[in-house]
C-alpha cells in the first residue's frame, strides 16, 4: 500500500507484485462505453481533435503509400495523454515517469523506422548521413556524429518524457510536504502555488504526449 506520494514512483509498492503499472488501464476502464458507442458531446470533441491531429501528421509523414499510418501515432498520443492524466492524481502510479515504459514506447517505434527505411530506401537513408554542401574533409565526422544522432533518438524520447514527467510530480511533492510547518496565511499562499504548479502539469501533460508522438511522427517521415 501506497503510504506517501513518493510511494506512485515506486511500481513495487502494491504488496509483493508490481501491480501498480495497472494503473495504464485504468483510465481505459473508467471512461464509460457511451464516449465510444454513443454519438455524444465527449465524443464529438474527441473526434475533433483526431482530426486535427491527423491533419498534422498527414503533413509530416509525406507518404501516401501508407494510408491510415497517422492512426499510429494518435494511438500513441492517446495512450500517453491518459498515463500522464492518471499520474495526477494523488497515490496513484505515474507509469509514464519510468524509463522501462517510455522505452518500450520509443524504441520499438525507432527500431522498426531504421530496419524499414534501410530495406526498402537505402540510398535515401545513407543520404541522410551527410549534410548537402558539406566539405569533403569533414565528412567522415559529420557521418559519425548522425549515426550517433540517429542511435540515440529512442533514448532522447524516452528521457525526455520521463523527465518531464517526474520533474514535476517531485516539486508538487516537495512543496505539499513543507505544508504543515507553515503558518495559515503561508499555508493559504503554499495552497495557491500548488494550485497554479497542478495547471502547469496539466498542461506540460498534453504538451509532452504530443512531443513524443511529433517527434515520432518526424522519425518516420526520414525512412521514406
Amino acid at each position: 500500500m501506497m503510504t506517501n506520494l513518493f510511494s506512485s514512483f515506486d511500481p513495487s509498492t502494491f504488496t509483493i507484485f508490481s501491480l501498480n503499472w495497472m494503473s495504464s488501464m485504468i483510465m481505459m476502464i473508467l471512461i464509460p462505453p457511451m464516449f465510444w458507442l454513443i454519438p455524444s458531446r465527449w465524443s464529438f470533441i474527441w473526434i475533433k481533435i483526431i482530426h486535427m491531429l491527423h491533419q498534422e501528421f498527414k503533413v509530416l509523414i509525406k507518404s501516401n503509400s501508407l494510408k491510415g499510418s497517422s492512426l499510429i501515432f494518435i494511438s500513441l498520443f492517446t495512450m500517453i495523454l491518459f498515463n500522464n492524466f492518471m499520474g495526477l492524481f494523488p497515490y496513484i502510479f505515474t507509469s509514464s515517469s519510468h524509463m522501462s515504459f517510455t522505452l518500450t514506447l520509443s524504441l520499438p517505434l525507432w527500431l522498426g523506422f531504421m530496419i524499414y527505411g534501410w530495406c526498402n530506401n537505402t540510398i535515401h537513408m545513407l543520404a541522410h548521413m551527410v549534410p548537402q554542401g558539406a566539405p569533403s574533409i569533414l565528412l567522415p565526422f559529420l557521418v559519425l556524429i548522425e549515426t550517433i544522432s540517429n542511435l540515440i533518438r529512442p533514448g532522447a524520447l524516452a528521457v525526455r518524457l520521463t523527465a518531464n514527467m517526474i520533474a514535476g510530480h517531485l516539486l508538487l511533492t516537495l512543496l505539499g510536504n513543507s505544508g504543515s510547518n507553515l503558518t495559515m496565511i503561508s499555508l493559504n499562499l503554499l495552497l495557491i502555488i500548488q494550485l497554479l504548479f497542478l495547471m502547469l502539469e496539466f498542461a506540460v501533460s498534453i504538451i509532452q504526449s504530443y512531443v513524443f508522438s511529433i517527434l515520432a511522427t518526424l522519425y518516420s517521415s526520414e525512412t521514406s
